[in-house]
């Protein structure tokens, strides 16, 4: 399949952005011709009156198009003319409309046909380019973004005391000792995955059990862990896209600051809860001794952060905190199948 050169018009931050720019745009031209404030006001309601219904079709049909005409081998630059034509056409069909209707006479007494329809097409075509351009800029910070979260997940400590954990229970137990190093082989080969590659929610939470059931051969019964999972559905959880690696690191991060220094036992608590059309995620771990884990936590969570905000834009968020004796973490991401 082709590379998308199409905006990703599904995207909230990217409605935003168009529309932003289509207003901002508008208002400009119709401040350049002198009138005063009421007037400008008045003319400036009118033209989002004819816009918007212009932009928000555009964006269902760009959304729509950046999955089938990458699929159907078609040209990038078919791909790029797409987001010019789109809105030129429909700004024709609703003028079409209002005509049909009496009301373009009326509340557009110099609306001209071919002229708005080239702007738009033009308009279409530099927001394609600012959009890909973006794209662009930001490739080198997401494969940067990817070195330091391999960095960050592979802690030599993690490796060295599993492999320690396989070493004494070859002898005595051989196949736990297996089952570690299937689940071993498992965490690594996803670690080398791509940082783009979306994974089913499935997946992910398999490979977070597989993670804590190497760790559990260590930690002993100081390892507990507490699965909540609401409003997901079994289709839900098999459907669901995620990022590769997005839970991972963060329950990786609860065992190592949250149970590891830990005398007694120590529960992990992971809370999946769907609403909307989001996932939140909440993942809880003891704090046993404020300020102690700041550094590392705030490595692994601004590079979570930072994948989160370069793969979903506005639609994808976290946050953390020290509550009480507990250290939380919150995040969310669009539920997209």
């Amino acid at each position: 399949m082709l590379e998308a050169f199409i905006p990703d018009c599904c995207n909230a931050g990217v409605l935003f952005r168009i529309l932003a720019a289509v207003s901002g745009g508008l208002f400009l031209i119709l401040a350049a011709r002198g009138e005063s404030g009421l007037l400008l006001l008045q003319n400036f309601a009118e033209a989002v009156a004819l816009m918007v219904p212009v932009v928000l079709g555009s964006v269902l049909i760009l959304c729509k198009l950046r999955t089938v005409m990458p699929k159907a081998g078609l040209h990038p630059w078919l791909q790029r003319l797409s987001c010019g034509m789109v809105p030129a056409i429909l700004i024709w069909l609703v003028a079409e409309l209002f005509r049909m209707i009496d009301v373009l006479d009326v509340i557009y007494p110099r609306f001209q046909r071919l002229p708005v329809m080239v702007t738009v097409f033009v308009t279409g075509m530099a927001l394609q380019r600012y959009f890909e351009l973006r794209t662009r800029a930001y490739s080198p910070v997401l494969a940067e973004a990817r070195l330091q979260a391999l960095q960050a997940r592979i802690r030599p400590h993690f490796l060295f005391n599993s492999l320690n954990t396989v070493l004494s229970l070859i002898r005595q137990d051989p196949r736990r000792a297996e089952r570690v190093l299937e689940d071993l082989s498992d965490l690594f080969r996803a670690l080398m995955r791509d940082a783009r590659i979306m994974i089913s929610l499935e997946d992910e939470l398999q490979l977070c059990k597989q993670y804590l059931a190497i760790e559990s051969v260590r930690l002993g019964e100081r390892l507990q862990t507490d699965w909540q999972i609401t409003g997901l559905t079994d289709a839900d959880i098999r459907e669901i896209q995620v990022p590769a690696l997005l839970l991972q690191p963060l329950i990786e991060n609860a065992v190592h600051y949250g149970v590891e220094p830990s005398l007694q036992v120590a529960t992990v608590s992971i809370h999946l809860k769907k609403s909307l059309n989001k996932v939140d995620v909440t993942v809880k771990n003891p704090q046993h001794t404020p300020g102690y884990a700041a550094s590392g936590n705030q490595i692994a969570l601004d590079n979570i952060r930072q994948r989160l905000s370069l793969l979903y834009d506005v639609e994808a968020g976290m946050t953390s905190e020290a509550l009480n004796s507990e250290f939380v973490v919150k995040l969310y991401f669009p539920a997209k199948k």
